[in-house]
Order: C-alpha cells, then sequence, then structure tokens
C-alpha cells in the first residue's frame, strides 16, 4: 500500500477546506438567487397589478367630476393589466373589466360597480399570489440559512479542527528532532526518535536514528582508544623539560606541563580550561607571555634564583588549518651562564693584553727613533712589520673589550645634543692618515642648514670611524669615498658611507652585521668580525638603526641614522 508523501497530505487538506468553502459559496449563490427571484417576480408580477388596479379605481371615483382625464388614466392602466396577467383567475376579471369598461365608454355609467368588483378580484388574487410567494420565499430563506449554518458548522468544527491538529503535525516532529539533534551535540548518541507517519518525517526519523546508531558504535569503539592517545599525549607534555602551554583558537588553555606551573605558580586546575585573559588578569608572568613578542632572554626569578628562559610560539595545524598555539620557554639559563663567562674571560685576557701590547708599540716607536741608532734596511723592513702586527692587535684587542662591555649590557651612553660636524671632524681627523698613505679622497657633505642630533657623540663618532676605514680598505688608489650627512623626513639624520670597492655579495648582506662574521675573500681576513657588530650595539643603543646597500662590482654604502634633538 502506498503510503501519502506529506507534500500530498497538506495538499489534501487544503482542498478540502477549499472544497468546503467553495460548497457554501453555491449553496449561499443558489439560495439567495432564489430568493431574489422570488422578490422580484412578487414585484413585477403582483404588486404592478395591485397598483395598476388601484390607479383604475383612482380614475372611476374621478369618472363623474372629470371624465376627460380619468378615461386617459384608466385606459393606459387596463392596457397595462392586460399585458401583467401572470396568476391564474386574474385573465377572467380582467377581461370582465375590459367589457363593462366598453359599456362605459359608450356612456352606460351603471356599469362601474361591475368594474370596480372586477378590479377588487384581481387585486384580490395578486394580494394572495403575494402573500403565498412570500411565504414560499421567506421558507427558501429558512432552508438556505438551516443548509448554510450547517455546512459552515462543519467546516468550522473541521477547520478548527485542522488548525488545531496539522500545526501539531508539522511542529512536533521538528521539535522531536531539534532535541535529538542537541542530544547528539550532548553526545547522548542513544537518543531515538519514533515516527509512525510513513512520509518524509518518517525517512527523516530512520536516518536519524542510523546516524545515532552510527555515532553511538564509534563513539564506544574508538572512546578506549581515544582515552588512551589522550593519555598518552598527556603524560608526553608533562615529561617535557620546557615550560609548555597549549591554547586554542579562541585563547582558551588547553594543556600546561608541571614545569609551566611551577613558573607560573598555580595549580592545573587555575589554570586548564580557563580563559587566557581571565588567567592573565590574575597572573602577571603570564600576563607578560601572551604580550611579549619572541625577542630576546626572559629573566624569572626561581627558587630565589635567576634563571633564563626564552620564548618560542609554535603554531599548531590541522588538515592545514590552524587550531592552536602552544608556548615554549626554553630554559637557558645554563647558557647564559656559560655566556657570562666567556664574555669575562674575553674581557680579563683583553685587558691584561692591551697592557703589553701599549708597551711593545712605545719600544718599537723608540727603536724607530733615529735618535737610538741607525737601522739597516733589513731591519727597518721588519720594524715596520712588527709595528702593523702589534698595532693590529692593540685594535683587536680594543674591540674585544667593547665586545665585553655590549655583552654585559655596560655600555656607558652619555646622550646630548650633538651638531653633526663635530662627528664628522673627529672621523675625518682620525682616517685622515690611513686616507692619505692609500691615496683615497674622502668628500663630506653635510647638511646646509644647522641641526643638533641625540647622541652620544664618541659612540657616534667611533661609528662613523669604522666605516670610514673599511670604505678607504676596499677602495682602489685614487678612489673617492663620499661621506653625506642629510636630515631625513622621518625625524632623523642619516650618516652614510660610500665606497666604489667590489661590494657584497647578496648572500652575505643579511650577516655582515652579526658578530664575528667575515665576508668570505675579503681582504680584511685578519680583523676580529666585530667592528660592524659593535656599530650596531652603539646606534640601536641611542634608539638609531644601522644598514647597509651593496651590488656585487658597485661598491657598498652603509649607513646608521640618529635622532634629531628636539628643543
Amino acid at each position: 500500500m502506498t503510503r501519502l508523501r506529506l507534500k500530498s497530505k497538506i495538499t489534501i487538506g487544503v482542498l478540502f477546506l477549499f472544497i468546503m468553502l467553495l460548497l457554501v459559496s453555491i449553496l449561499g449563490y443558489y439560495y439567495l438567487d432564489r430568493v431574489n427571484r422570488g422578490s422580484r417576480a412578487i414585484l413585477e408580477d403582483n404588486y404592478e397589478s395591485v397598483e395598476y388596479s388601484r390607479n383604475m379605481l383612482r380614475a372611476l371615483d374621478a369618472w363623474g367630476f372629470s371624465p376627460g382625464t380619468a378615461q386617459p388614466e384608466f385606459e393606459s392602466n387596463l392596457q397595462k393589466q392586460e399585458r401583467n396577467i401572470t396568476e391564474p383567475g386574474e385573465d377572467k376579471p380582467t377581461q370582465s373589466a375590459r367589457e363593462h369598461y366598453e359599456l362605459l365608454k359608450k356612456g352606460d355609467s351603471s356599469q362601474i360597480p361591475a368594474i370596480k368588483r372586477a378590479l377588487f378580484t384581481v387585486m384580490e388574487v395578486n394580494m394572495k399570489a403575494i402573500v403565498n410567494k412570500n411565504e414560499a420565499a421567506m421558507d427558501t430563506a429558512d432552508k438556505a440559512l438551516l443548509y448554510i449554518a450547517i455546512i459552515s458548522g462543519v467546516c468550522f468544527l473541521l477547520g478548527i479542527t485542522f488548525v488545531y491538529n496539522f500545526p501539531g503535525y508539522i511542529a512536533d516532529p521538528i521539535r522531536e528532532l531539534t532535541e535529538g539533534i542537541r542530544g547528539i551535540a550532548e553526545k547522548k548518541y542513544e537518543q531515538r526518535l519514533y515516527f509512525k507517519s510513513g512520509d518524509e518525517f518518517g525517512e527523516l526519523a530512520a536516518a536519524f536514528n542510523t546516524m545515532a546508531q552510527k555515532l553511538d558504535e564509534y563513539e564506544h569503539s574508538n572512546l578506549a582508544r581515544i582515552m588512551f592517545e589522550k593519555q598518552r599525549a598527556e603524560a608526553v607534555i608533562s615529561s617535557l623539560k620546557d615550560a609548555t602551554i597549549g591554547l586554542d583558537n579562541h585563547n582558551t588553555i588547553l594543556f600546561a606541563n608541571n614545569e609551566a606551573l611551577q613558573l607560573l605558580n598555580v595549580q592545573e586546575k587555575e589554570l586548564v580550561g580557563r580563559a587566557a585573559a581571565e588567567a592573565a588578569s590574575r597572573n602577571d608572568l603570564f600576563r607578560f607571555l601572551l604580550e611579549k613578542s619572541q625577542g630576546g632572554p626572559i629573566k624569572i626569578v626561581v627558587n630565589n634564583r635567576e634563571s633564563f628562559f626564552l620564548r618560542e610560539t609554535v603554531d599548531i595545524f590541522h588538515e592545514k588549518e590552524k587550531i592552536g598555539y602552544v608556548i615554549i620557554l626554553k630554559n637557558i639559563t645554563a647558557f647564559k651562564e656559560q655566556d657570562l663567562a666567556k664574555t669575562h674571560f674575553i674581557a680579563t685576557i683583553s685587558h691584561e693584553l692591551k697592557t703589553p701590547l701599549a708597551a711593545t708599540d712605545f719600544s718599537l716607536q723608540l727603536l724607530d727613533d733615529e735618535r737610538t741608532g741607525p737601522l739597516i734596511p733589513g731591519q727597518k723592513e721588519l720594524l715596520d712589520s712588527i709595528r702593523n702586527d702589534n698595532r693590529r692587535m692593540i685594535r683587536m684587542v680594543s674591540e674585544l673589550l667593547d665586545f665585553s662591555k655590549v655583552e654585559s649590557g655596560n655600555i656607558q651612553l652619555q646622550i646630548q645634543p650633538v651638531a653633526p660636524q663635530q662627528i664628522v671632524q673627529y672621523a675625518l681627523d682620525a682616517v685622515g692618515k690611513q686616507a692619505e698613505s692609500r691615496k683615497v679622497n674622502i668628500r663630506a657633505t653635510l647638511p646646509p642648514e644647522p641641526v643638533q642630533i641625540n647622541a652620544d657623540a664618541e659612540k657616534s663618532a667611533w661609528v662613523l670611524v669604522n666605516l670610514l676605514t673599511n670604505a678607504i680598505r676596499y677602495s682602489s688608489p685614487g678612489a673617492d669615498v663620499e661621506l653625506d650627512v642629510l636630515a631625513a623626513g622621518t625625524g632623523a639624520l642619516h650618516f652614510s658611507v660610500r665606497d666604489h670597492g667590489k661590494g657584497i655579495d647578496p648572500a652575505f648582506r643579511s650577516k655582515i652585521f652579526e658578530r664575528f662574521f667575515q665576508v668570505p675573500d675579503s681582504d680584511d681576513a685578519k680583523g676580529s668580525g666585530l667592528g660592524l657588530a659593535i656599530a650596531r650595539e652603539f646606534i640601536e643603543a641611542q634608539g638609531g638603526a644601522i644598514g647597509v646597500e651593496s651590488e656585487p662590482g658597485r661598491g657598498s654604502r652603509f649607513w646608521f641614522a640618529l635622532p634629531l634633538y628636539k628643543a
């Protein structure tokens, strides 16, 4: 047996109501038409005959006084009455009135009573017909009201039943389906729907029950494995030596291992499962970890001992979609202590070496003095070689001392308003002899208007000397080195040194300011590789910036910028 679909049921219900309304409309129209026809028949057939008879009686009453006026009126109404004979028994008295009227016209006035009797008979016949037709019309109207009331009552009851039950027929399955879906969302996979209808709702219930059954089977078959994997993941996270905190895309804390809980000094229940903003409002260190971008080491006091950590943020992806991130604090205390020990060692050795090297340089100057005795050409050449090596060692030791100060954070800056001409003049005086010996011409361009910068004059001059020294070293004899000092539109003053040497390969430009880095096959292979690294530290400590622009075969342009002084 084929069951009706939901669409068919709705169509049948609406069609039934439409047929009932159509039936009421047809019956109402039929009976109203009958009543209307009866009323019109009374008006046209009987009432007009009564009216004609009354007009003729009035004309007969005026016959003796004004026969000239009464006769045309009587004649006209009699003719109308003769054309309006509609009731049985109405034709004979009408014909009798005509016969007596013909005699009356000939002058026999005794015919008037007979005419009146005939007209009264016509009126009586029509009055009876009016009463009968009115009773018939009333009977028809009563039947119409009865039938319409019965059919309207049936339609009303059916409509009320339809309106009361049909919305529930549609809404109840939807409500049960909604509750079932909510249950599935809450992992209540034992939920089932039971719809007895064989329409779309029945199919929907069957599909829902199949889905719930499959989910229930999947949940129970995979629950043990999932729990095992979860416990294993938690064990792995807890065993990590680095403090680890995991958050999802909504910044909800998913986990935190024992190292992280100890550093934050909180219990697991106070952290895991809570919003990051809520936890950060109660823990300064956690707020600092959320706000701080990746950078230098973080110093945290743990058990009354300074420890150093490096913060890393690792995004977690699943099927190419980011699902969260992990904050990792790597304990670098041991490395930091070794680095500090190295820095102290370099500072100590550099300081100890500087004194004998200075004494050696003084002794070499005495030997070179002709007052101590002339030197043969071989001795003179050997003395020059020793002097160059000694001065190179002094320069390297000085750089190592500056480097140790930078690493230990002991850079002493004296920031004050300084005229750029002062820094440029100091640098030109320092490298003048070197430029002259290599026959290099330094062309300096200064700002046209007097300006001042906020800077440490000594450190800034040291950087400029270092850049000029490198430019002279890599320039060919007779070449020019361009020193430009120009104001930029960013509230800073740019110092740039450009040479026309062989330039720097693009692969090495990003490493040129790193410590101990030297460009391969450079003419400065005997250097320490610390000059540019120290220059960067000096400039950035003053709130400035430093960089390089270079192309192989077209020279290099080193620059640094320092903020302008604002009175």
